[in-house]
C-alpha cells in the first residue's frame, strides 16, 4: 500500500480551515504566522513562497520580517522581541541555518515556546521529551505520526527502527512513538548489521539523505515504511532514502516521495499556527 500524504494533508488542512471559520464567526482575530528570514536563500524563498500561498488558501494571515544577511545579533534580537510581543502574531518562524554572527542557540532560547511553531525552543523540546502535549514538535516527527494514525497502523507495542538520531527527526520521534507505547530503536551511522536491524521492525522511518540507499534486503515482507528523505537521484529526479522501485513490491507498506511526508509536513507547520494560538489564548 502507498503511504500517500495528499490525504493526511487534506484532512489537517480541513481541520485547520475549521478553526478559522470559527475565528471568523466568533469575531475573533485571526490567526497570524510571523516569517524571520534573513537574507535571500533562494531555497528559503521557495518555502516561504509555499507557505504564504497555504496561508492565502487558508485564511491564516502571515508577515514576512527580512533581514539583512550581514545583521547584527542585537538588531536581529530587536526583531525577534517585537514579534515575540505583538499579540497579533501567534506563531514565528525562523529560516534556518542563521549566519555565523547570529547566535543560534540565544536565539532558540529567546523565542516565546507559545508561539514556536517549528520546535526551535528547548521548552517546547523538552516537553516532546516528557510528553507534555502542550508543546509544540517539530514538524517532521509529527508529520510522520500523523501518516501512521492516518493509515489506521497501531503504534502501542510495536517495533519502531528510525534511521537517524538528530534532534530534527530522530530522537523527537524516538519521543513521540515513546509516548505511542511504541518499541523504539534508533540506529545511525555506527549501527552494526542495519539490514538485521530495520527487517525485523514493523515500522522503519528512514532519514539518512542518502538517495536509494535502502534497498529491498533492509526490509521484510510485513515492513511499514516512512521514507523521510528528500534526495536527488543520478537522474536529477527527486527520490526518497529507498530504491522505491526495487523496494515497493516487497513490502506491506511505504511512504513515496515526493508526495509523502513533505507534503503532510507543510500543512502540520499551519496547524501549529491554531495550536500556538489556543494556548495564547488560554494564557
Amino acid at each position: 500500500m502507498l503511504l500517500k500524504g495528499k490525504p493526511v494533508a487534506d484532512k489537517i488542512r480541513n481541520e485547520i480551515l475549521e478553526a478559522v471559520n470559527e475565528c471568523k464567526a466568533s469575531g475573533q482575530s485571526l490567526p497570524k504566522i510571523a516569517i524571520l528570514r534573513v537574507g535571500t536563500r533562494q531555497d528559503d524563498i521557495a518555502y516561504e513562497s509555499r507557505v504564504l500561498k497555504n496561508c492565502a488558501e487558508l485564511g491564516i494571515e502571515a508577515e514576512v520580517k527580512e533581514v539583512e544577511n550581514n545583521i547584527s545579533m542585537a538588531d536581529f534580537m530587536n526583531v525577534l522581541d517585537q514579534l515575540n510581543e505583538e499579540p497579533k502574531i501567534h506563531g514565528i518562524l525562523i529560516f534556518r541555518p542563521l549566519p555565523d554572527q547570529l547566535d543560534a542557540e540565544v536565539i532558540s532560547r529567546s523565542i516565546k515556546p507559545e508561539k514556536d511553531i517549528d520546535c526551535m525552543s528547548p521548552v517546547n523540546t523538552e516537553k516532546v521529551f516528557i510528553g507534555d502535549k502542550s508543546g509544540i514538535a517539530p514538524c517532521t516527527p509529527e508529520a510522520v505520526i500523523e501518516i501512521l494514525k492516518y493509515y489506521k497502523y497501531e503504534l502501542s507495542g510495536k517495533n519502531i527502527a528510525i534511521v537517524n538520531r538528530s534532534m530534527v527527526l530522530g530522537k523527537p520521534l524516538a519521543m513521540l512513538f515513546l509516548n505511542e507505547n511504541s518499541t523504539v530503536t534508533m540506529c545511525h551511522s555506527k549501527t552494526k548489521n542495519l539490514p538485521e536491524v530495520t527487517s525485523i521492525a514493523d515500522i522503519v522511518v528512514t532519514g539518512v539523505g542518502k538517495a536509494k540507499f535502502f534497498g529491498k534486503e533492509f526490509f521484510s515482507e510485513n515492513s511499514v515504511i516512512v521514507d523521510v528523505g528528500i534526495n536527488l537521484d543520478d537522474d536529477n529526479k527527486l527520490c526518497g532514502d529507498v530504491d522505491f522501485d526495487e523496494v515497493s513490491e516487497c513490502v506491506s507498506s511505504i511512504s513515496p516521495v515526493p508526495g509523502g511526508v513533505g507534503t503532510v509536513t507543510s500543512m502540520i507547520l499551519l496547524s501549529h499556527v491554531i495550536k500556538a494560538m489556543k494556548l495564547q489564548q488560554n494564557k
